[in-house]
C-alpha cells in the first residue's frame, strides 16, 4: 500500500473575498496496477493538486480506509471485485465518501450505469490529465455533500410532514354544535418537540344535551407516542358516538393501549368529563391526570375528584365525579401535565395545581379565549423559559364564564 501526498494549491480570490488555502482531499485510490497508480500521482502531482492520496490494491484493503477518505477513485478490474459489483460495494461501503470510476473501459453505456448506480463520475484512462482530473475530484466531493444536504433537507420535511399529520390526527377540531357552551382548545409544543408528543384532547357533542370531553397524555415523545395518541383519541371518539355505557368507555381505552403500546412500560393519563347541559352539572374521571380547575362566582378551586390509576399500568376504571355547576356562569380548564410541571423560580419547586390555581385568579381580568396562551406564557416566565414538555388544554365556559 503506497501513499502519495502532494502540496495545496493556491486559488485566485473571488472579488471581494481574501485569499484562503484550499481544503485538502483525502482520495483513496483502489487500483491494483501499479503503474497506473503511478500515473494518477504523476497527474495530480503535475497539476500540484491539494490532495492526499492513499492507494489500496484490493476492495478488501481498501475497507478499512474509506472511513477517513472525502472521495474513493475505483477501478473497475480488482482482483476481488469486478464491475459494477465492485462498484456496488464500494458504495455500499464508503460512507460519506464521493465515488469516482476510473478506468480503461471506454464504455459509455457503462458509465452511464454506474452513475445511475451512485457514482459521482466515471473517468476513463488516458482521457483525463492532471488539472481535469483534479477538478473532477474536487467537484464528486462537492456534489456527494450536495447529495446528502439534499436528503438531509427532504428527511426534515418528511418529518415535519408527519408532525403535522400526528398534529392533526390529536388535536381536532371539536365536533360540537350547541351554543350553549363554548371551548377553547388549545396546544403548545415542549422545547423539544420537533419530537412531537402525545398530548391529545377531543369534545363530541352525541345528543343535544349531552357534551364529552377528553384530555390525555401518552407518555414519552416520538411518532410512535404521537401515533399512539392519536389511535386513543379516535378510539374514544368512536366509543363515544357508539353510546357505549359510560363506565365502559375508560377500560375499552385502556385495551387499546395496552394491546397497540410498542413498549409494555408505555402508559396514559386521561381526564374526561361528561357534561348535562339540561342538568347543569357534570361528570368527571380521572386517570393519573391532573385534575380540571372550575372558574366560577369569581373563585378558582380544583375538582375534588378522586384519582384514579394510569392507563396501562393496572386495569381498573377510575371513579365518579359528580360535579354541580351552582351558576349559569363557569369554566372548566382540562390541561396536561406540561402546563404545572415548570420550575417556579431558581429552585426544584414545581407551579404545580396550587400555583396554577394562583395564575389563573391573577388572569381574571384576561378574556377567557385567551386565558390558556395566557397562562402558558406566565408559566413560562416562571420556568425561565420554555416549558419541556407539551402542553394540552381544554377550556369550556357556559355564559359568563366566571
Amino acid at each position: 500500500m503506497a501513499e502519495h501526498r502532494v502540496s495545496a494549491v493556491a486559488v485566485p480570490p473571488q472579488p471581494g473575498q481574501q485569499r484562503s488555502a484550499v481544503q485538502r482531499l483525502r482520495v483513496l485510490l483502489i487500483e491494483d496496477d501499479d503503474a497506473d497508480a503511478f500515473l494518477v500521482s504523476e497527474l495530480l502531482d503535475e497539476a500540484d493538486a491539494a490532495v492526499d492520496l492513499v492507494n489500496a490494491k484490493s476492495l478488501a484493503d481498501a475497507r478499512p480506509l474509506m472511513a477517513g477518505a472525502d472521495c474513493v477513485l475505483l477501478d473497475l478490474g480488482l482482483p476481488d471485485a469486478q464491475g459494477l459489483d465492485g462498484l456496488r460495494q464500494v458504495l455500499a461501503q464508503s460512507g460519506g465518501a464521493a465515488v469516482c470510476v476510473l478506468t480503461g473501459r471506454q464504455d459509455e453505456h457503462l458509465g452511464v450505469v454506474a452513475v445511475a448506480e451512485g457514482a459521482q463520475d466515471y473517468l476513463v484512462k488516458g482521457q483525463v490529465d492532471g488539472v481535469l482530473l483534479t477538478r473532477a475530484l474536487r467537484y464528486a466531493v462537492e456534489r456527494k455533500r450536495a447529495d446528502e444536504d439534499a436528503l438531509r433537507l427532504r428527511e426534515v420535511e418528511l418529518r415535519q410532514a408527519e408532525s403535522a399529520r400526528l398534529e392533526r390526527g390529536l388535536l381536532p377540531r371539536p365536533l360540537m354544535e350547541t351554543d350553549r357552551i363554548r371551548v377553547h382548545p388549545f396546544y403548545r409544543p415542549g422545547r423539544h418537540a420537533a419530537l412531537i408528543g402525545g398530548d391529545f384532547y377531543d369534545v363530541v357533542q352525541s345528543t343535544p344535551d349531552r357534551v364529552d370531553l377528553i384530555v390525555g397524555d401518552v407518555c414519552g415523545h416520538g411518532a410512535d407516542e404521537a401515533a399512539l395518541g392519536v389511535m386513543l383519541r379516535v378510539a374514544w371518539r368512536a366509543l363515544v358516538l357508539a353510546r357505549v355505557p359510560d363506565d365502559a368507555v375508560l377500560p375499552a381505552l385502556e385495551q387499546v393501549l395496552i394491546s397497540e403500546r410498542r413498549l409494555p412500560e408505555t402508559f396514559t393519563t386521561v381526564a374526561t368529563v361528561r357534561i348535562d347541559l339540561r342538568a347543569n352539572r357534570a361528570t368527571v374521571r380521572l386517570a393519573g391526570h391532573p385534575t380540571p380547575l372550575l372558574l366560577s362566582n369569581g373563585k378558582v378551586a380544583p375538582v375534588p375528584a378522586p384519582n384514579g390509576l394510569l392507563l396501562g399500568v393496572a386495569p381498573r376504571p377510575p371513579r365518579v365525579y359528580d360535579l354541580e355547576f351552582d351558576s349559569d356562569d363557569w369554566s372548566l380548564l382540562m390541561y396536561t401535565d406540561g402546563l404545572i410541571e415548570g420550575r417556579v423560580g431558581a429552585g426544584d419547586e414545581r407551579l404545580d395545581v396550587p400555583g396554577l390555581v394562583e395564575l389563573v385568579e391573577a388572569g381574571r381580568d384576561v378574556p377567557l379565549p385567551d386565558l390558556p396562551g395566557w397562562l402558558v406564557g406566565r408559566a413560562e416566565d416562571g420556568n425561565g423559559g420554555a416549558l419541556a414538555d407539551d402542553v394540552a388544554m381544554l377550556l369550556v365556559t357556559a355564559g359568563g364564564g366566571r
